[in-house]
């Protein structure tokens, strides 16, 4: 019976090790990804506001806060730190996860939220 445990506990280590992580995401394909889907209402240069806000520094920046945009009072009141899980779950579906936001399009495709935050995360502001 002791040999069994071990085996499941050995194979369920070998799962969680194997299991997709959002840091897996790959930036070069983000960035394809951002410019096809993102880019018409997103700048990534710091300060640039598009129809949405600029995406510079976006990771790890509270929601609601970018300098010189005028944010949905449901991001600004949102408290929301914007990193890997935070952003997969917006993007995801941001009418959905925000009540309120004026962002519209969402990206269904799990490993395009990925790459596009592997992508987010090599902006600096």
């Amino acid at each position: 019976m002791r040999l069994t445990a071990i085996k499941i506990i050995g194979v369920a280590a070998l799962l969680a090790d194997s299991s997709p992580s959002l840091a897996e995401g790959d930036a070069a394909a983000g960035e394809l990804a951002f410019t096809a889907t993102c880019a018409a209402c997103h700048s990534t240069a710091p300060g640039v506001n598009k129809i949405g806000p600029s995406l510079a520094g976006i990771v790890g920046a509270k929601s609601g806060a970018a300098p010189g945009y005028n944010f949905s009072r449901a991001l600004k009141a949102g408290n929301i730190t914007w990193d890997e899980q935070t952003l997969d779950k917006f993007l995801e579906n941001p009418p959905t996860d925000v009540h309120g936001t004026k962002m519209v399009i969402s990206i269904p495709d799990a490993e395009d939220r990925h790459d596009i935050i592997a992508y987010l995360k090599t902006l600096k502001p």
